[in-house]
């Protein structure tokens, strides 16, 4: 298992501050649900890159933190769909429900490889939403071009979700020390196109 660097540690901590940060000030002003949802999805990113930082990459192993981190793009791609697709909202809010419900069956209730499937599908649908939808009405004019960053976050995020997931069934895309090498790097990356593109929105 690869150790945390001094070096990961401060990608860790400033990609918390940001979450923190946008917590804070970058959802003032949304409607109810997108504050909720984004709220979520930025106060778990910020508590697992404290985790991470606290106990080491091998808190990925666990399956609690598995399930909780699958809320992450779970909670986005509703805050998403809420604020600018209100009228699927209710559908969507069901199908991520779905989704999620899924995930904690397969991680925690069952062992196997089902679970890691059912993860990179989760992952998959969420991420294609926070890549596709801000992309769509940047370029349609409906918001503002930076709201891109988001799209570009949302790949990030999906590539991020479908690599652990990859090297969880065994065929890894990247080994894991490469895999975790690049995680802190990537998360702050993330973070900082969904604040950029939320600051549009």
């Amino acid at each position: 298992m690869k150790k945390l660097t001094p070096w990961d540690r401060i990608l860790l901590l400033l990609t918390g501050l940001l979450a923190a940060y946008q917590i804070m000030f970058g959802v003032v002003g949304l409607k109810k649900i997108s504050l909720i949802s984004y709220t979520i999805s930025f106060g778990v990113l910020l508590i697992a890159g404290l985790l991470i930082v606290m106990i080491g990459f091998e808190i990925l192993d666990s399956p609690s933190v598995v399930v909780i981190a699958s809320l992450i793009p779970l909670s986005f791609s509703g805050g998403l769909v809420a604020e600018h697709l209100p009228r699927f909202t209710g559908l969507y809010t069901t199908l991520a429900a779905v989704g999620f419900s899924a995930v904690v069956l397969t991680r925690l209730v069952q062992s196997g490889k089902t679970g890691v499937y059912v993860l990179a599908l989760v992952h998959g649908i969420s991420g294609l939403i926070i890549l596709i939808l801000p992309l769509y009405l940047s370029l349609t004019g409906q918001t503002p071009g930076r709201l891109m960053f988001v799209s570009a976050g949302g790949g990030l995020i999906g590539a991020g979700g479908l690599l652990l997931s990859f090297l969880k069934t065994g065929r890894p895309v990247l080994d894991q020390e490469t895999l975790y090498s690049l995680l802190p790097g990537l998360l702050l990356l993330m973070t900082a196109c969904f604040v950029v593109g939320l600051s549009a929105g």
